[in-house]
């Protein structure tokens, strides 16, 4: 299995505490009718870490469902430990997920060898393709280019989301393992520079709101209007610096909620963007004239 394209990291709506399963829906639909090439329920932007596992399972569930094989599912089932990754990844694959993505180990600070066995021990486990998901400030550890060429034996790992915040790294790994794995971007502001050296695709934050203007970025690329893409990528990128005005997902959230899109509640330990980090974003969405 390849991806490319634009791939949601999907928000979990919630409403008075719980998930609010019609909002997933519409966000599902919306999605798709703006154009993704797959959809990415519970990683770092669906709160997975302060989801239930009854919830998690049950936000997978929805989202195959509503999404009836149009697009590939990627289910986050990343977690601290390897034990528990195993599980989450044996659940998904029953849920109906068509890969899974998984997040380097955070807070045990694994070495590279801790992590070249939590991923070799996972894919022993679970007959699904994945995304590795390499995001050093907030798992605390770096899955190396060294780690990743020892890793390129195990067939089910076909991508990866590279969210360093450093185009180098992508160019580094394409150069070195272009023909053995996929580059997505992590980050909504690199895509076109990552799509420049050789990436797929980006997994997006943005594409919640934007679905369609995210996704036209990477076919325009794709079709060879390099100066298009360029101009649509340079209109979005206040945007996408805004999405990070404080922690993810409490901005994508609070704009789609004036949108009528979904509650804007997060869960503690985050709480709802300021008022004013909130009018930030949306000066950057009125000046990209997106709004």
């Amino acid at each position: 299995m390849r991806f490319s394209g634009t791939l949601p990291a999907l928000i979990t709506p919630f409403r008075d505490g719980a998930v609010d399963e019609d909002a997933l829906r519409k966000l599902v639909e919306r999605c798709i009718e703006g154009g993704v090439s797959g959809l990415v329920p519970c990683g770092t932007t669906g709160e997975s870490v302060t989801l239930t596992e009854e919830e998690h399972l049950r936000v997978v569930r929805i989202v195959v469902e509503q999404t009836k094989k149009r697009v590939p599912v990627v289910a986050g089932a990343g977690t601290v430990a390897t034990a528990h990754t195993i599980h989450l990844a044996e659940q998904s694959k029953k849920a109906g997920a068509d890969a899974l993505l998984l997040v380097c180990p955070y807070y045990n600070r694994p070495t590279q060898a801790g992590l070249e066995a939590h991923f070799r021990a996972v894919h022993a486990a679970v007959d699904l393709p994945s995304i590795l998901y390499n995001i050093p400030a907030r798992t605390g550890v770096d899955l190396l280019l060294e780690t990743l060429e020892r890793l390129s034996d195990v067939k089910a790992i076909v991508a990866i989301k590279e969210a360093t915040g450093n185009v180098m790294r992508s160019a580094q790994i394409l150069a070195k393992l272009g023909d053995r794995f996929t580059v997505l971007s992590g980050d909504d502001a690199l895509t076109l520079p990552v799509l420049s050296v050789g990436g797929r695709g980006v997994i997006s934050v943005s594409a919640n709101l934007l679905p369609k203007a995210t996704s036209d970025v990477v076919k325009l690329w794709d079709e060879g209007e390099v100066a298009e893409a360029r101009a649509l990528h340079l209109r979005l990128l206040p945007v996408h610096e805004a999405m990070f005005v404080e922690s993810n997902p409490g901005p994508i959230k609070a704009v789609m909620a004036a949108r009528g899109m979904c509650a804007k509640e997060v869960r503690l330990p985050l709480v709802c963007p300021s008022e004013a980090s909130v009018a930030k974003l949306e000066q950057a969405l009125t000046r990209a004239e997106l709004g």
